[in-house]
């Protein structure tokens, strides 16, 4: 394989790709000519699915798909992984003595401190997409996350209650692009139906985060040393660790699929070439030769599919943020110590772990989204009925067991749902940025509807996640509809009129009547 460092060295040389011979398109005569309809779908020779050699690209792809996972993947699954750690080591914190160090142990100031991490989160995600491309992925990522890193060892430093909301809103604001970021990165190097597999692999991170993080909450919530007590000790080890991964991945992520150091010439050209055969018809460019259009903004605005998925990941994160943030409380209200409260919000959250990664697979085999999400909710209502309505330590715990495997496998659905239906580069961008800001603000919900004053039953933040979990499934049910509706009346040939204007039919992205929604 070389020396790693040589792989990772960033290159501009775009790889020599074949000239391509175009045919022009003929003048648009009678919308149902299917001579005229295959050639305005099939401008190029070269991305013609019909001429290419099946068993050598299925060859190109696998070998494509294997270096990609190898050499990206693990680098997007630590930035997710410390992601989640760095934003929810606050409530590690919280059980190992930080509100009485900051005189916060009533009302609602705890609150307030979880709440800022998401104002300047929800306002940079837009930017930090569209700027990705331009200051080069590969850059723009780590430095996101080493700076992150920096902020996180620096709470252990605080000594007030404004110290740490400073620290909050600057957190927010390094990692407001991440998770964007990411999506649109997979986007680059990733056909659509593979996506989602890899967007699981990545985001499974989220829930091995809680058990990661309480497994050295656990350990690091002990230390006494040089004047720091117990809960700064979390900050500086875990922000530490979080600084030196970041600094790694300079020297190892490629900015887009040609700029990659270890892809021959032949696999940089069938990357390139395999993506925009899998735009079918949204795009005739590469990533790396496309520029921003406002139209591409119009598009991502007007489009339902993406006021869908805001609107259904608002409600989802409303347990899920409440969930990750609160479950060492919750475990702690039913009477255990501190310690064993961290080891216990462990086994719920590998399970989680393992849900993502299995159901990640599964949606992609099948080509759907939609009915995990669905199946996902379901289990996540019944893990909170059992928190309400019991008062068996054994049935609360399994019902923690329950919402950990349905919510977190439902928020990668969602980032593969939005991403696959959303196209070309700049629409997608910007319509993940506007999905993400927009159910993010769901966290002014999430941080406040677990008060300290209703320890240790919290039966309004039980409730109130159930009810966004009812909505969750009701709105998912009903962008399935849509979608499958969509589709059935470009099948018929209902959208074929989009085609009348020669110049534009390769600017038409996601409302091309080729491209079909992923349910």
């Amino acid at each position: 394989m070389g020396d790693p460092l040589e792989l990772g060295k960033k290159t501009h040389e775009q790889p020599t790709i074949p000239e391509e011979t175009t045919k022009p398109s003929p003048k648009p005569r009678d919308l149902d000519s299917s001579s005229y309809k295959s050639n305005m779908l099939k401008s190029d020779d070269d991305d013609d699915p019909s001429q290419l050699d099946l068993p050598q690209t299925t060859e190109l792809d696998r070998r494509l798909n294997r270096k990609f996972d190898l050499h990206i993947l693990p680098w997007l699954f630590g930035i997710w992984l410390f992601s989640f750690i760095d934003r929810s080591n606050i409530g590690n914190a919280k059980i190992a003595g930080l509100p009485e160090s900051l005189s916060i142990t009533t009302g609602t100031s705890f609150n307030v401190a979880l709440l800022v991490f998401y104002i300047p989160y929800i306002l940079v995600d837009v930017p930090s997409n569209l700027l990705l491309k331009r200051l080069r992925a590969g850059i723009f990522l780590p430095s996101l996350i080493t700076a992150w890193g920096i902020v996180c060892t620096c709470m252990g430093f605080i000594k007030s209650y404004a110290g740490l909301i400073v620290c909050r809103l600057l957190l927010g604001m390094f990692e407001g692009g991440i998770l964007g970021g990411v999506i649109i990165y997979l986007a680059m190097f990733y056909r659509r139906h593979q996506m989602l597999y890899r967007s699981g692999l990545f985001y499974c991170a989220a829930p091995l985060s809680g058990a990661f993080g309480g497994l050295m909450a656990g350990a690091l919530g002990q230390v006494r040393y040089g004047g720091y007590e117990r809960w700064p000790w979390i900050f500086f080890i875990e922000g530490a660790i979080t600084v030196i991964f970041g600094i790694t991945c300079f020297f190892f992520m490629p900015d887009t699929p040609a700029m990659a150091k270890f892809l021959t010439d032949e696999e940089k050209v069938w990357a390139l070439r395999r993506m925009r055969l899998d735009a079918s018809g949204s795009t005739a460019i590469d990533v790396d030769e496309e520029k921003l259009d406002w139209q591409w903004a119009r598009m991502a605005l007007r489009a339902p599919q993406m006021w869908f998925c805001a609107t259904i990941w608002f409600f989802l994160l409303v347990p899920l943020y409440s969930f990750s943030l609160f479950l060492p409380s919750i475990i702690a209200g039913m009477g255990y110590t501190s310690t064993v409260a961290q080891l216990f919000t462990v086994p719920p959250n590998m399970a989680g772990f393992l849900v993502v990664i299995a159901t990640a697979h599964y949606s992609d085999r099948v080509k759907n989204r939609g009915f995990f999400i669905v199946g996902g909710t379901i289990l996540g209502i019944a893990g909170y009925i059992m928190l309400l309505v019991s008062d068996a330590n054994s049935v609360k715990y399994a019902g923690t067991f329950l919402i950990a495997a349905g919510v977190f496998q439902a928020s990668p659905m969602l980032m593969g749902w939005v991403a696959n239906n959303l196209s070309p580069h700049y629409v997608r961008a910007v319509g993940v940025g506007v999905v993400i800001s927009v159910a993010n603000c769901s966290a002014f919900i999430g941080t406040f509807i677990y008060i300290q004053r209703d320890a240790p039953k919290y039966t309004l933040g039980h409730s109130i996640s159930l009810a966004a979990l009812v909505l969750t499934l009701l709105l998912t049910l009903a962008q399935m509809i849509y979608l499958r509706w969509e589709n059935t009346q470009r099948a018929l040939g209902h959208r074929d009129d989009r085609l009348l204007d020669d110049g534009n039919v390769h600017r038409l992205g996601h409302r091309h009547p080729l491209f079909r929604y992923t349910l």
